[in-house]
């Protein structure tokens, strides 16, 4: 028979797993990538080559030349069944507000980007006042911006700020200027959209498009059109995806670990119970199906309480996912059935995995076991284990040395996170044996005038190592996942902004703010070093894929030079980057000066380059060096990521001026932070159920020692004083495995720190943040001085009476 109390802790783990669960796999069921708005009415879509071989690079496409556009448009549009055949041209354009760059939703990537206005058919955008752009000069808005029709408005562009006049306003974020504005600012096409006459099969369309297209792109239909999502969207969509597929998995794989614990706790508080079972006939068999029962019961129930706590919360954690970044601003939570089925099932097959190992040990019960009066542990470790123990350090001192040579950093971090993983494990094997020197070892906190607390505190985890262990080894799984990582992520950040400061001579650095890029008049008023990014593509139909994309530096090769100290050439001469013809590659391109070298730029057209210099991998935040003049020829919307300066200036609009120190942390900062959130995300979800695990196995074990504290009240202790020892007891026990674990983690965070040194050829500080090592082990000893207090209060309030006990170890 299932009892409540012995299965409430069970139940309680089970049904927040499950919630847990529930909640991320609806989100992730929401979490398809979406057909833009602005696409939305095109029901075939023509889309130009994917330029790279795997989905999760979120590579971009390689663009269509004018003339293969035209030639493409004039084709797509002759086809039975299609009204118009429209290119849809993207380039940068942001309003300025009060002379600095505004956006009605910063957070969409649409609201500073401009198009021509023919593409506003295909998302179906509708004019709520004016008339359309018709000319140069002339340009329609989001109405959220407040600008009224015939008022002049300033638009940021690649080239600097442009007066414009608001012809007409839209019910969408962007902005659209005449098509052939649009064409000398985006001259490369990725995108076709087709407008289909009335009636007309989208799928017929789609095949004979097909027939027109071939190789040359691909035709898209339907969900398919989900792929068109801006690149920044579908990145963020995979980093909630990530998250909320780790933060299901680890609450499966915790809530499995606390709910065995619990049952293996509670087998051993009802030996007696199961000897008086196999006394009167029942098999080992027996035993074991009823404990599978009770188990599958306590799943099925906190299983079908967690589905419906979990659909509750997915509305509310998906706001809440898109408020922190990590899913586009146009994610919208839909319930389905396959997550509720996966819930449904995840309950009782938690439970039953979490009894498998407590139901082996209630099958070998003795009959036996039904007459002892006394509980008394044996030998607290074996041979076997001791070895066991010993080689898992072993291995995990070996990993941690493989750390700190590492040459890589994602191999480095593998190694950190086997080398934690190993020394966890062993510690926790050889916890029992590590028990008694740590309980002499802080046998000074656990004193108090008189000396009886203390020396009972000393004496129950000196003769009774086994449940010290037991309890203490949730404590140092939690404290050292939460050191090692909270602190990996810390370090990391700090030293890659170390090093990236380190290569750099300037000054100030110029940002822009506010704005995706910075524009050429902003660049020509520093006179500084500039960086003008573009994605260039290698065609190579001998490769897989043929088609790859490639970041190229649009740069002056003097200044570049001076403000680069990582920059080693390894052939040529970084002096000869001039013309139109002339490009710097890296080493691993394995070229050499003089040879060809053909690219597709982002307007479409093929050029051969000629290989001038050749650097090494790490001299450049690229894979290619380009003369400026070049780069913006052939992307004329390409903007300026950074500019290097001498002395501080005043910085233009849409910029703003920072050190290098200043620079060099906030590089990454947008991905740091998420990685941050993330790790916290984590290390809440394993804290609260390391905590959990912590006050089950305390409830449990305060109710099966109601006898012993009675036995101490009749030797003349009071309430308080007992209350006081389950106290200052299950506070010993946290601060023995935090201190565990957190010995553990320093291992791996010191290894990470000497290889994190090498990489970045810099000194390396361990940073490690305490407020959030203190808080997981604050909340282990909160709820676990809870869990000791409040069942003790409870036992204590009956008057002490003369009883037998047993002797409990």
């Amino acid at each position: 028979m299932v009892s409540v109390r012995r299965s409430a802790s069970a139940f309680v783990a089970v049904a927040i797993g499950v919630a847990l669960v529930a909640a991320a796999t609806l989100l992730l069921a929401a979490g398809r990538p979406q057909v833009p708005d602005r696409l939305a009415r095109a029901a075939v879509v023509v889309q130009s080559p994917e330029a790279g071989a795997s989905a999760d690079a979120f590579v971009p496409t390689r663009p269509w030349s004018a003339t293969a556009t035209a030639g493409l448009v004039g084709r797509l549009a002759a086809l039975p069944g299609v009204a118009a055949a429209v290119p849809d041209r993207t380039f940068y354009a942001q309003p300025l507000v009060d002379g600095r760059p505004s956006a009605a939703d910063p957070r969409r990537e649409d609201a500073h980007q401009g198009h021509g206005w023919s593409s506003a058919q295909l998302g179906g955008l509708r004019i709520t006042a004016g008339e359309p752009p018709r000319g140069p000069g002339e340009v329609v808005v989001d109405r959220a911006l407040g600008l009224r029709t015939g008022a002049p408005v300033t638009l940021l562009t690649a080239a600097g700020p442009e007066p414009y006049t608001v012809t007409g306003l839209v019910d969408g974020p962007g902005v659209h200027v005449a098509d052939e504005v649009a064409a000398a600012l985006a001259p490369g096409v990725r995108t076709i959209g087709l407008v289909l006459a009335p009636g007309a099969d989208p799928e017929r369309v789609a095949t004979a498009a097909r027939g027109v297209v071939g190789g040359d792109g691909q035709v898209l239909t339907g969900a398919a059109r989900g792929a068109l999502e801006p690149r920044g969207d579908a990145r963020t969509r995979w980093i909630g995806m990530q998250v909320l597929t780790a933060t299901a998995a680890l609450a499966g794989f915790v809530t499995v670990f606390v709910v065995a614990s619990t049952f293996a706790f509670t087998i051993a508080q009802r030996r007696r119970e199961l000897g008086l079972l196999r006394a009167v006939g029942a098999t080992g068999r027996q035993v074991r199906r009823m404990v599978y029962a009770e188990a599958l019961a306590v799943g099925a129930a906190g299983g079908l309480v967690g589905l419906l706590v979990g659909a509750a919360l997915a509305p509310l954690l998906g706001r809440l996912l898109v408020d922190v970044g990590y899913e586009p601003s146009t994610f919208r939570v839909r319930y389905e059935l396959w997550p509720v089925v996966v819930s449904i099932a995840a309950g009782p097959a938690i439970a039953l995995l979490a009894v498998w190992s407590a139901s082996r040990r209630a099958a070998r019960v003795r009959p036996l076991e039904a007459l002892r009066e006394a509980a008394v542990e044996q030998r607290p470790i074996g041979r076997v284990r001791v070895a066991t123990g010993a080689l898992l350090v072993a291995a995990g001192l070996a990993l941690s040395f493989g750390t700190a040579t590492a040459d890589e950093a994602r191999i480095a971090a593998q190694y950190a996170l086997y080398a934690v993983m190993a020394l966890v494990a062993g510690a926790t094997v050889l916890a029992p044996a590590v028990v008694g020197p740590v309980v002499r070892l802080l046998r000074s906190p656990v004193r108090r005038p008189g000396g009886a607390i203390g020396m009972l505190v000393r004496g129950g985890a000196l003769t009774a190592t086994r449940r010290t262990a037991a309890i203490a080894a949730p404590v140092l799984l939690t404290v050292a996942f939460a050191v090692l990582v909270s602190g990996m992520v810390r370090t990391t950040t700090a030293a890659y902004a170390a090093g990236r400061a380190d290569n750099v001579n300037a000054g100030w650095i110029l940002v822009p703010d506010r704005a995706p890029g910075l524009s050429d008049q902003a660049v020509a008023a520093t006179g500084g070093t500039a960086l003008l990014p573009t994605t260039v593509y290698r065609t190579d139909p001998e490769t897989v894929p043929a088609d790859r994309p490639l970041t190229a530096l649009g740069v002056d090769p003097a200044g570049f030079a001076a403000a680069n100290r990582a920059l080693s050439v390894v052939a040529g001469s970084l002096d000869d980057l001039r013309g139109d013809d002339t490009v710097v590659v890296t080493a691993a391109a394995n070229l050499r000066p003089s040879e060809a070298y053909a690219v597709v730029f982002a307007d479409g057209t093929s050029v051969s380059l000629r290989v001038v210099a050749v650097v090494t991998d790490t001299s450049i935040p690229g894979d290619l060096l380009l003369p400026r003049a070049v780069v913006r020829t052939h992307d004329p919307s390409a903007l300026t990521s950074t500019v290097y300066v001498r002395d501080r200036i005043d910085p233009p609009a849409g910029a703003r001026v920072v050190d290098v120190a200043t620079w060099a942390a906030e590089a990454d900062a947008a991905e740091d932070r998420l990685v941050w959130l993330f790790t916290l995300l984590l290390i809440g979800v394993s804290a609260g159920y390391g905590a959990i695990a912590v006050a089950n196995t305390l409830l449990l074990a305060a109710a099966g020692r109601a006898a012993d504290l009675r036995l101490i009240r009749l030797a003349g202790a009071t309430r308080r004083q007992v209350l006081w020892l389950v106290t200052v007891e299950s506070a010993v026990v946290v601060l023995i495995g935090a201190l565990l674990g957190g010995v553990v983690a320093f291992v791996g965070l010191l290894s990470i720190r000497a290889g994190l040194a090498e990489q970045v050829g810099a000194p390396v500080d361990l940073v490690v943040p305490w407020s959030v090592v203190a808080g997981v082990v604050g909340l282990c000893l909160l709820l676990a001085a809870l869990a000791s207090a409040l069942p003790t209060g409870r036992s204590l309030r009956r008057r002490p009476a003369r009883s037998s006990v047993g002797v409990v170890g």
